[in-house]
């Protein structure tokens, strides 16, 4: 199947970088969709990806793009974890996901040969906070405002199937990896012998590496037997505060600072109260019955692999 155009919303962030580089590796053509062409294209590896501008709303400019394509993959979204969530902010998380999502529907119904498939980002906070019990694809939807936007995220795309397109719904969990993501502010503090859990460290912490991430997304793609939603986690969920045991074993340092959690709200507010202080307990049942194989099953390899490779450059949006 590689040789295929793919077109990649989102391709210049975090996960959307690492994304690209794996399928231009087996062989794809990228192309990623920026604000910033001309820029990004400077910055480009030769071979990669190239670039066409879209706004984040429409499919003015790039759309025929989705004419032919083998997949369009939508990650684009306003970063969560920059700042507060003030109204204004709120209001910016929700809508730049539901417009990417319409535009890429705009492009979709445009095209005379369909694209095989759409892959329709999302994320575990669709379960919404959770206690013990473990959640998988049939569990439903959850409360809250993150609950709530990554329901209308995900029913973004939703209109391309009744044009014969095969979606795919991904359920990341916290995706570490370097240069982005969340590893970079989990591990700083320890670099400075002040690690620790956030709060009492209970809630559940369903993560996947970065690697395992845009593989899995890869074999979504490629497997045309397979739609619906699927949770991008790791087998091994654990709690935060035993995710934090195993970073500070891997950097021969003490987990022994817990943040209070009175300290995250007073700082950021209703964010810290849906992502920070709770959690869920996620299992990709759906990815493990496609026969999908993760490189990092357990947290311990994950961990132990990112503290060897060592610290690398900041995240990049838009």
């Amino acid at each position: 199947m590689a040789g295929g155009r793919i077109v990649v919303a989102g391709a210049s962030g975090f996960i959307g970088r690492a994304l690209a580089a794996e399928l231009a590796a087996a062989g794809y053509a990228v192309v990623g969709l920026t604000r910033r062409p001309v820029a990004r294209s400077r910055d480009a590896r030769p071979g990669e990806i190239t670039w066409a501008a879209w706004d984040g709303r429409t499919a003015s400019g790039w759309g025929a793009l989705a004419d032919g394509a083998l997949a369009v993959v939508n990650l684009a979204g306003d970063n969560l974890a920059a700042g507060r969530w003030t109204r204004a902010k709120k209001d910016r998380i929700r809508r730049s996901r539901t417009d990417a999502g319409a535009a890429m529907v705009e492009a979709v119904r445009a095209a005379a040969t369909k694209p095989r498939v759409v892959v329709q980002a999302s994320a575990v906070g669709a379960y919404g906070p959770s206690g013990d019990e473990p959640l998988d694809e049939g569990s439903p939807y959850g409360t809250g405002f993150l609950a709530g936007v990554v329901r209308d995220w995900e029913a973004s795309t939703r209109a391309v199937e009744p044009l014969g397109v095969r979606r795919v719904v991904v359920r990341s969990g916290l995706v570490l990896g370097d240069g982005g993501g969340i590893w970079p502010r989990l591990v700083r503090p320890f670099r400075f012998f002040a690690g620790g859990p956030l709060g009492r460290g209970r809630q559940g912490f369903s993560w996947i590496a970065l690697e395992d991430e845009v593989r899995a997304v890869r074999f979504l793609i490629e497997r045309g037997d397979l739609a619906g939603t699927f949770n991008l986690t790791a087998p091994g969920p654990v709690r935060q505060r035993d995710f934090c045991r195993e970073v500070g074993r891997a950097f021969g340092r003490p987990c022994w600072l817990p943040v209070p959690g009175f300290v995250l709200k007073a700082l950021f507010g209703e964010k810290a109260r849906e992502t920070l202080l709770t959690g869920q307990i996620v299992r990709p049942a759906r990815l493990l019955e496609a026969g999908f194989a993760f490189r990092y099953p357990d947290a311990a390899a994950a961990v132990s692999a990112l503290v060897r490779r060592g610290p690398r450059g900041g995240s990049a949006s838009g």
